[in-house]
């Protein structure tokens, strides 16, 4: 697998997302800084002008030279000043022919939200002047100014200025912001880039590392040795370290069996071979004239029956793997009676045939899309086990439990499962429900189930007997035919 390159690494990503929240969070902050520095330029202007309007109460008879009218209006960077008393007496200073104000703010009262405005029209202004857009000399405009005086609250003055170096301190304000939010992006960047880099994305790539090469080699690469950290981290490192330590037991162990499965399948087909001429040749046995010879020879034949057996069924579990299956639409209750006829033709172990009752109340014609020589084998190891166990009767019935989900039943009214057999209930050569047995008709039963999509599992196991359900998925069920049981029986003299 290619490893990411620089451009798409989650350390560039980590970086480039840092910068663009760093910058996002600055983008909210300058909007109110705008606003508020706007304010306060005019704040000053109103300030500077209530004092420029005083100096006209100091002169005689409340009048100034023009002089100094032009160098008080030049200080303020007005064209017009009002002020306005609380005895409604008003000093004015003006220029000759004063401009006439292209727009009217009263500060008095003004929310942020009418501040927000105030300020993103006045820089849409500037930048469409910047880029020669068509308002001409609507860049340039004179606008009038009206608040309450900062020095003096119960004074309202009025000033009529050029917004154009309102406009520039403004923009002069915010290359300054943008200066220093650029610096700020960088420095959080890096810091948190750093700091994220040495927490995050080289464990993460340490773990990552070592995913890639227990892939390729799970027995050759060096097992991982997991941090102090507490952290999920250090969850994912221990848990992995975990992981790769099962694994290769798992994988080991595989290999050991497939090695032994080798092996035995080999002995077993050699040995079939000798125990199926022993058995044929046992037989002429039963024509010695000794009496005794033909009394003990039909437990001889019973014996080499039951190895014979062993093998078949020890080469059919490691030979098989997934089953190959061959569904077509079966009748169910001919594919039991089938089964019926070969499980009631099992030997004791002392020779002789069982003697049971098999019930088949699987309903006449019962359709079921399954492969009819894998299913009746399952058939026939759930019944050969419950009659070698002791029972003398086993049933088997079909229900539809929903749409689409046809259970057959098989129960016997055998002694139960030993405890052992419980706890290694499917376990091939762990899980034997009779003394003598492997517990491979269990676990070939079930792959079998598995192999159509379905299930074999335990419904009860007591002293009244045991029943196994077989689920079958996905057939042709006709719930009226299943609702009306049909019933045969074969009984083994």
């Amino acid at each position: 697998m290619p490893r990411p390159t620089l451009a798409t690494s989650l350390s560039a990503k980590l970086l480039l997302l840092t910068i663009l929240f760093v910058l996002l969070a600055e983008v909210l902050i300058y909007a109110p800084s705008i606003a508020r520095f706007r304010m306060s330029y005019l704040e000053e202007r109103l300030a500077a002008a209530h004092i420029a309007a005083l100096s006209v109460e100091a002169a005689p008879d409340l009048m100034v030279t023009k002089e100094l009218q032009a160098k008080l209006l030049a200080y303020t960077g007005t064209h017009v000043i009002d002020l306005i008393q609380p005895g409604a007496r008003v000093y004015m200073l003006s220029r000759p022919m004063p401009p006439q104000a292209d727009a009217v703010y009263d500060l008095r009262g003004t929310g942020m939200g009418m501040q927000f405005v105030d300020a993103g029209n006045a820089l849409w202004l500037a930048l469409e002047g910047a880029l020669g857009g068509a308002l001409g000399p609507q860049h340039d405009r004179v606008i009038r100014v009206i608040d309450r005086s900062p020095n003096d609250p119960a004074q309202r003055v009025e000033v009529t200025m050029d917004e154009r170096p309102l406009i520039d301190a403004m923009l002069d304000f915010s290359r300054r912001i943008l200066a220093v939010s650029v610096a700020i992006s960088l420095i959080a960047a890096i810091l948190v880039y750093v700091t994220l880099h040495a927490l995050l994305v080289r464990p993460m790539r340490r773990l990552t590392a070592e995913v890639v090469a227990f892939r390729r080699d799970p027995d050759g690469a060096p097992p991982l040795v997991p941090g102090r950290r507490s952290d999920e981290i250090g969850v994912a490192e221990r848990e992995l370290a975990a992981m790769q330590g099962t694994v290769r037991a798992a994988l080991r162990q595989r290999q050991r069996l497939a090695a032994l499965g080798t092996a035995v399948a080999k002995i077993n087909h050699d040995l079939r071979g000798i125990l199926s001429t022993a058995s044929l040749l046992s037989e002429r046995l039963t024509e010695s004239a000794d009496p005794e010879v033909r009394r003990v020879t039909p437990r001889l034949v019973a014996s080499l029956d039951r190895a014979v057996e062993l093998c078949s069924q020890t080469l059919s579990f490691t030979r098989d793997g997934v089953l190959p299956l061959t569904p077509v639409s079966t009748d169910l209750h001919r594919l039991a009676e089938e089964a019926g006829a070969e499980i009631l033709a099992t030997v004791r172990p002392d020779g002789g045939r069982v003697e049971a009752e098999w019930v088949n109340e699987v309903p006449a014609g019962l359709p079921a899309k399954v492969d009819p020589a894998q299913f009746g084998r399952a058939l026939v190891n759930l019944g050969r086990n419950a009659v070698q166990a002791g029972a003398d009767r086993v049933s088997i019935t079909a229900r539809a439990e929903r749409a689409g989900l046809l259970t057959l039943t098989v129960a016997d009214n055998g002694p139960g499962l030993a405890p052992r057999a419980r706890e290694n209930l499917f376990q091939p050569f762990a899980g034997s429900a009779r003394a003598g047995g492997i517990g491979l008709g269990l676990a070939i039963a079930r792959e079998v189930l598995r192999a159509h999509g379905g299930e074999l599992r335990l419904v009860e196991s007591g002293a009244a007997g045991t029943a196994f359900a077989l689920d079958i998925p996905q057939c042709n069920v006709d719930t009226g035919a299943v609702a009306v049981a049909g019933h045969k029986s074969f009984v083994s003299h």
